[in-house]
């Protein structure tokens, strides 16, 4: 088997390093993967799943997952940033040329070791498929490992699809079965229109030998998981990559706690053994 690379250790969380946007890849009207190569010293190792501090000088600091992939060079990182937000709006209007100060990486992975000789269930909604791009990428690489891997993605509309061109190459190989769907088409769109749930729910699966990950809001995750419980999927083999409003990264502030759980320092990625039953509770 063959493992994925290990995550640098982080022996100081507060230490923030300098990248450089070498370069910034338009998504759609709102999104934008920069890459980052490293100023002080090698980029930075990581697990699929994991994420960063993200630190837009003179503007604030927030946590991004990482979309690129585990088992490039390591000499850049990849982050897929919206523009949501103040900080979110400076990191993703960064040009290249622009110095990013990073911190991490941190939290849990997406651990796909444990799913070796298992079938792959990835669906992302929205800008959560760019935290299991690294999944895809990972599992292409150690294509043998594994069983079927369905990837099953969602937009509001065909423009707003994230990596299109990595999705069209993936269909195309045949390593993957690729499953579209927007929520409202648009002229010339061909494919599948409505919720992830759709084709998630017509899915034929092994419920014994399948593993499923899932990235993007949580009504979307909660349903999703759901719909594989009733294909017989046990809840703990059911992964979500939970966002919280990370501020440290390390579990020190406080401001990401889900019930029991610290999200920046025991998630993001949670089974859903765990992360269902606060995913229900509601503040009073």
């Amino acid at each position: 088997m063959s493992s994925a690379p290990a995550a640098a250790a982080v022996t100081d969380p507060d230490t923030m390093l300098r990248y450089r946007v070498v370069d910034r890849i338009a998504q759609t009207a709102d999104t934008a993967t920069l890459i980052l190569a490293p100023i002080d010293g090698a980029a930075q190792r990581f697990r699929a799943g994991q994420f960063m501090m993200l630190y837009r000088f003179g503007v604030g600091e927030i946590a991004i997952s990482i979309s690129g992939d585990p088992y490039a060079s390591g000499d850049f990182l990849e982050h897929t940033i919206r523009s949501v937000g103040a900080v979110s709006a400076a990191l993703y209007d960064a040009p290249p040329g622009a110095v990013i100060g990073v911190r991490g990486p941190f939290g849990t992975g997406w651990d796909l070791d444990s799913a070796v000789g298992r079938d792959l269930v990835v669906v992302g909604g929205g800008v959560g498929v760019a935290p299991l791009r690294p999944i895809v990428l990972e599992a292409l690489a150690r294509r043998s490992e594994y069983g079927r891997i369905m990837l099953i993605t969602g937009a509001r509309t065909p423009g707003e699809i994230l990596f299109r061109h990595d999705q069209r190459a993936w269909r195309a190989d045949g390593r993957l079965e690729l499953y579209q769907t927007v929520d409202h088409p648009a002229p010339g769109w061909t494919g599948r229109v409505g919720f992830v749930t759709e084709p998630l729910r017509t899915l034929v699966v092994d419920p014994a030998r399948t593993t499923a990950f899932l990235c993007g809001p949580e009504p979307m995750m909660r349903f999703c998981a759901q719909t594989l419980i009733r294909h017989g999927i046990a809840r703990g083999d059911i992964r979500l990559s939970m966002e919280r409003n990370m501020q440290c990264g390390v579990g020190r502030c406080g401001h990401c706690q889900l019930g029991p759980l610290l999200i920046c320092r025991d998630g993001p990625v949670v089974d859903y053994a765990v992360a269902g039953p606060l995913m229900t509770v509601r503040e009073l």
